[in-house]
């Protein structure tokens, strides 16, 4: 378990208790969180910064969850619509959301359960990160026209 590591936790579920407020649950990948802690929501959104208020799991309050719990997070002053699934809670200026990057991949072959056609630039595959998925847009790099199945390529 990542304790010592900044506090990241992806946002699985969010929920709206009356009279308490917006409640995002997750399991908490590294560090830790307890109530009173100051916390950033990033990603899909524009990054907005609240304090958890308070830390439960099981319905039972704690005094702070770390790596590897399963929790629900109360947060001051943030509405269900400010705070999605897909989006991380984490230690204020610890993660920065990102729109473009690049990547060495390794694209399997039919017989490895892959692609059974080749992709160009252009080609919009859903990418996958923590608890959400996003249609992405590919780019070639270099002279590379074309990515064929078994290809190893830089996009």
């Amino acid at each position: 378990r990542e304790v010592d590591k900044p506090f990241l936790m992806p946002v699985e579920d969010v929920f709206t208790i009356t009279g308490r407020g917006t409640v995002v649950t997750g399991r908490v990948e590294r560090g830790q969180v307890k109530a009173g802690d100051e916390v950033e929501i990033v990603g899909l959104k524009e990054t907005k910064k609240t304090i958890v208020t308070a830390v439960e799991m099981f319905k039972k309050d704690l005094d702070f969850a770390q790596a590897g719990d399963n929790v629900g997070a109360l947060l001051r002053g943030i509405n269900r619509e400010d705070v999605q699934r897909g989006q991380v809670l984490a230690k204020p200026g610890s993660v920065k959301p990102h729109s473009k990057f690049v990547a060495q991949v390794y694209v399997l072959t039919k017989e490895e359960g892959g692609r059974h056609t080749a992709f160009f630039s252009q080609y919009r595959p859903q990418f996958y990160f923590r608890t959400t998925d996003i249609t992405g847009v590919v780019e070639l790099q270099g002279d590379v026209k074309m990515v064929m199945p078994g290809d190893n390529a830089e996009l």
